[in-house]
């Protein structure tokens, strides 16, 4: 139970806190704002906040502790995992048997300590504490990594120098437990933080590692530059990559099983000025399905797509930067078609999804099997519809276009800035004009924006001064014109009024996002298209016909969802300006 507004005026009087009249004061200020008592006793500093939660915890019956005065053993911090903590504002300060006592802002949380419960298996006991108390305990957090490791690298620091001319030792270094701790701290938080890749960069006197977490770098540990070559040789080893290899790229990949789901593990290995670095990309199996609505589609923009794949054959081509959710987006539609009665095959670099029922081949360009050589072969193999990886070239183009015009329906993805820049892409592969007018069917470009935390997002409205800023890059008249077609505003509507969001940080959502959503533009070939590809046209005059027939492009797709409350006005810029 919560302490209400009436036991708490009770026990402030009754203790002596504060006399009536102030009490009476502090009231007539809560029912002028939005706050309540307790709000107002703390804003106004009325009542010192750690006087007011020993209150309050007196009241609830359950112990106060001032964690600042609590000396915490790294080992107990670690029950609860750093993230779990900063999300959930609950630390482990003492375990007893199978008893853990924990320190919390709401000790009647109820669905955290369940929570918490069967994340350790331990029977929990909810103490209060203070916010700054819960903060001065999080700074330890990164202290104690660093003391999960000190031991590790204290005994490694004893060790010599490991060196090339030492490859011999490295397999014996990589299988040593110190080494397999550290590597699996490191994967264990990257879990945790929901993070995509893991950099594992060397430095001239330090190993420096980050985690891409929703599309953003963030530090997440350093250790000495001597373990580095240790680190590299566990995750070659895990990956059967050659250890003895340090001037060359190597790619490999492994699988765990990890917080009840299989995790697989795509690693790049670089050579770089002070050593080898790494990037872990981590890709889970069996993941929650997607469907184009929850990629971000909607409107007519999901139409074109339904259009493009109910379609016998053609082409479906998704464009963007590198990590933008091309492949996703193909996969996605891949689900949809995959149905007894056809044969689905790919060629992919690298298969990063593994889907039941479809024939996936991995290319391999040290032994020949590119692009080219492996969609050669599978168009021997009885096809309905074909994924290739990525059009790079003008051999694998041709046979791309060439399978679309004989009968398959083939995916694939381009790397432009936009739907409209993948004609003049293919004609610079030396396609023939008539070729791709005849066989591409619909051309989506993406982006991938961080999504707002919908529980905690603060509504606003942009001011004059913001309005001018943006018209100075944009077309904000015709842009409300586009949002007013399309219903996402209504007819009357100025954009002073218009709601936007901004970013709250919770306790679920530390930065005010959590995961990420996709702004799109679909690009249908329509016969005026057709003929403008037939004259080479550059990609603004196919863009202004495609806007001209309806199409949103991403940036009127990204207001559209800023609106909606989805993601930011500052993402979307952030995004379409890369």
């Amino acid at each position: 139970m919560q302490v209400s507004s009436q036991q708490l005026k009770a026990f402030l009087l009754d203790k002596k806190i504060l006399n009536k009249a102030q009490l009476e004061k502090a009231e007539e200020k809560s029912a002028k704002s939005e706050k309540n008592l307790e709000e107002v006793l703390l804003s106004e500093k009325i009542v010192p906040e750690k006087k007011l939660i020993q209150l309050k915890a007196y009241i609830l019956g359950i112990p106060f502790v001032d964690l600042r005065k609590t000396d915490i053993s790294p080992e107990v911090l670690r029950i609860i995992p750093e993230p779990i903590a900063r999300e959930n504002n609950i630390v482990a300060i003492s375990r007893s048997g199978n008893n853990l006592e924990v320190a919390m802002l709401d000790p009647t949380d109820l669905q955290t300590i369940d929570f918490i419960r069967k994340k350790t298996g331990l029977k929990i006991r909810p103490r209060l504490t203070s916010p700054e108390s819960i903060k001065a305990v999080l700074q330890k957090y990164q202290q104690s990594l660093e003391a999960e490791f000190g031991e590790i690298i204290k005994v490694e620091s004893q060790k010599p120098d490991l060196t090339e001319e030492k490859d011999k030792d490295l397999k014996k270094i990589a299988e040593e437990l110190p080494i397999i701790k550290i590597v699996d701290t490191l994967i264990k938080h990257a879990i945790l933080q929901r993070a995509s890749d893991i950099h594992i960069e060397p430095a001239e006197n330090e190993v420096v590692v980050r985690y891409r977490i929703d599309g953003i770098l963030r530090d997440a540990m350093i250790l000495p530059s001597r373990i580095h070559l240790g680190i590299v040789a566990r995750i070659k080893v895990l990956s059967n990559l050659k250890l003895d290899e340090h001037r060359l790229p190597q790619d490999g990949r492994f699988k765990i099983q990890a917080e009840g789901q299989k995790i697989s593990f795509r690693i790049s290995v670089l050579p770089t000025f002070y050593g080898e670095k790494i990037v872990m990309r981590l890709l889970i199996e069996g993941g929650k399905k997607f469907t184009l609505e929850g990629l971000g589609f909607w409107g007519e923009n999901l139409e074109k797509i339904h259009r493009a794949i109910k379609k016998p054959y053609g082409m479906i081509l998704a464009t963007g930067p590198t990590g933008c959710g091309k492949t996703t987006t193909l996969y996605t539609i891949l689900e949809m078609l995959n149905q007894p009665g056809v044969n689905i095959c790919t060629v992919e670099d690298p298969i990063e999804y593994q889907v039941p029922r479809v024939n996936q081949t991995q290319v391999k360009p040290q032994i020949g099997l590119t692009f080219a050589s492996g969609l050669r072969a599978l168009l021997r193999q009885d096809p309905n519809i074909i994924m290739v990886g990525e059009i790079r070239d003008n051999e694998t183009a041709d046979l791309a276009i060439n399978a679309a015009l004989t009968g398959h329906l083939v995916l694939s993805t381009l790397h432009t800035n936009s739907a409209a820049g993948a004609f003049p892409r293919l004609l610079e592969m030396n396609v023939e004009p008539f070729l791709i007018a005849s066989t591409v069917n619909v051309v989506m470009a993406q982006r991938l924006t961080r999504k707002l935390c919908p529980e905690v997002r603060e509504k606003y409205n942009l001011t004059k001064a913001q309005i001018e800023e943006l018209k100075k890059d944009i077309d904000m008249d015709g842009l409300l014109e586009v949002l007013k077609r399309e219903k996402v505003v209504a007819p009357s509507v100025k954009w002073e009024a218009i709601d936007f969001y901004k970013p709250k940080p919770s306790k679920d959502c530390p930065d005010g996002y959590k995961d990420r959503v996709g702004i799109r533009e679909a690009l249908e070939v329509s016969d005026a298209i057709k003929e403008m590809i037939m004259k080479r046209a550059n990609s603004d005059e196919i863009e202004a016909q495609a806007r001209k027939e309806g199409m949103l492009t991403m940036l009127e797709d990204g207001f559209a969802k800023a609106i909606q409350g989805l993601t930011t006005l500052e993402e979307i810029l952030r995004v379409t300006r890369e």
